[in-house]
């Protein structure tokens, strides 16, 4: 079992990060987990190439993300809730799956992704909930053909509880590990 996990955070030892720690030890096979706040993914240009071509006119660390997406059984989107949403350097690794979305729409073609599962993990503080960050994390996934999508493991109120202290969502984390394991 392959499985692709795209982060979104930009602390390396922050909330994220302890989810993801929980998450990948109970983990089974191999998994890539690509940080994409600081990585070189420029955002969609909205070029419109990927509406006739099956690759994408941009070369950054996108490619290997590429790469493993036309491998992995699953994908993993993790984040820090800011405003309601994923965050900003995870939206714009998304924007750049717009290839699988014209491979559908434009070329009518079945995208380049094996994947059949997608998993959410979301650590969120403050009066915000998480629930339209778990929208749109649905809404990528559909982008790039995978509709089976795991119930999210959020670690809220991270303002008062980091979630390296949050047992619920440690247990969660394991959880949804043995769930894609299974």
């Amino acid at each position: 079992m392959k499985t692709l996990i795209l982060n979104g955070s930009p602390r390396a030892g922050g909330d994220t990060a302890a989810l993801l720690k929980a998450f990948t030890s109970a983990l089974a096979g191999e998994y890539m987990l690509k940080n994409c706040f600081g990585a070189d993914i420029s955002p969609c240009t909205d070029c419109r190439a990927c509406r006739v071509s099956q690759s994408c006119a941009l070369h950054d660390d996108m490619q290997e993300i590429y790469r493993c997406l036309a491998e992995c059984d699953n994908v993993v989107i993790a984040s820090p809730v800011h405003y309601g949403e994923l965050s900003s350097s995870l939206l714009s690794a998304a924007g750049r799956f717009q290839l699988y979305s014209s491979a559908m729409i434009f070329r009518h073609e079945k995208p380049n992704v094996t994947a059949k599962r997608g998993a959410v993990i979301l650590a969120q503080g403050g009066s915000g909930g998480a629930e339209r960050a778990y929208e749109t994390a649905v809404l990528i996934f559909r982008s790039i053909g995978i509709t089976e999508v795991m119930p999210m493991v959020c670690s809220g109120n991270t303002d008062r509880l980091p979630a390296a202290e949050d047992k619920a969502a440690l247990s969660a984390a394991v959880s949804l590990a043995a769930r894609l394991n299974g």
